[in-house]
């Protein structure tokens, strides 16, 4: 599990911004630490304010998200299968979607939020969210072989075949894609084309000036076309368009998430 803290201010005489929030390979708990999030979906001009804790499941469509002066949050990513095993939830229950963790969580989650309300430092309200998924480790499911294979699947960043993934598992690879649909939300093919793609967008996000060519390869591409097409399916738009996109923002949301 990862948990990452973002103390943004949008520059001065910019009162919101738009950013793209494209597809991770983690499910996520979002904590916003001063004003919740608005968001919205390419192509709609509609905004809705999320939560001030945001729970999302298994993602496979971009969301835009818009801030408005400042950005204070804590964003807690679940290794695969992590969530499942906290909550018993099959993941293709909370597939592409974002939910308030305090239906989720009960009355402690509610109250988590009134605390980070009144952390001024985020480390402090780090430590909190610490604490409170803690106390909660011991409702976690047992860790099988299947939850290694996982994570081996997403140390490779999509470049593991299934069968290897499946032998990890000690399953065959029918059982393994039921698991996954069971605990991640989606088949194992899929999983692997968002850890690839996810890699390329992090890579752009964090090396604007890198040739998408390089982009391509350092993600695993067989090609460039098998990227822009992946772009295309999790972006929402080619590899240029978001590149345009990312230019009229000052924020990124994906470049320090850690795999």
């Amino acid at each position: 599990m990862n948990i990452l803290t973002v103390d943004a201010v949008l520059p001065e005489g910019i009162v919101e911004a738009v950013t793209p929030y494209p597809p991770s390979p983690f499910q996520s708990l979002m904590f916003y630490c001063n004003d919740p999030v608005a968001m919205g979906r390419p192509g709609h001009d509609h905004f809705e304010m999320q939560p001030l804790a945001l729970l999302t499941g298994p993602q496979f469509s971009r969301v835009n998200i818009r801030v408005h002066q400042q950005l204070k949050s804590i964003r807690f990513d679940f290794l695969p299968g992590g969530l499942y095993r906290m909550l018993g939830i099959p993941m293709h229950e909370l597939f592409d979607g974002g939910y308030d963790a305090v239906d989720l969580f009960g009355s402690g989650m509610k109250q988590l939020n009134e605390q980070l309300k009144n952390t001024i430092n985020l480390e402090d309200g780090k430590n909190l969210v610490e604490t409170f998924l803690m106390a909660r480790q011991g409702r976690f499911a047992e860790t099988l072989p299947f939850d290694r294979a996982l994570i081996g699947l997403l140390k490779q960043e999509g470049g593991m075949d299934m069968e290897t993934a499946a032998s990890l598992a000690c399953l065959s690879s029918r059982q393994f894609e039921r698991k996954c649909n069971e605990r991640l939300g989606m088949n194992p093919k899929m999983y692997s084309r968002i850890l690839r793609f996810s890699k390329a967008y992090r890579l752009h996000e964090s090396f604007p000036d890198l040739p998408w060519i390089s982009i391509a390869h350092q993600a695993g591409y067989y090609d460039q076309m098998h990227m822009i097409r992946d772009f295309k399916v999790f972006a929402g738009v080619n590899p240029s368009v978001i590149e345009q996109q990312l230019h009229s923002t000052p924020l990124r949301m994906q470049k320090d998430m850690k795999i």
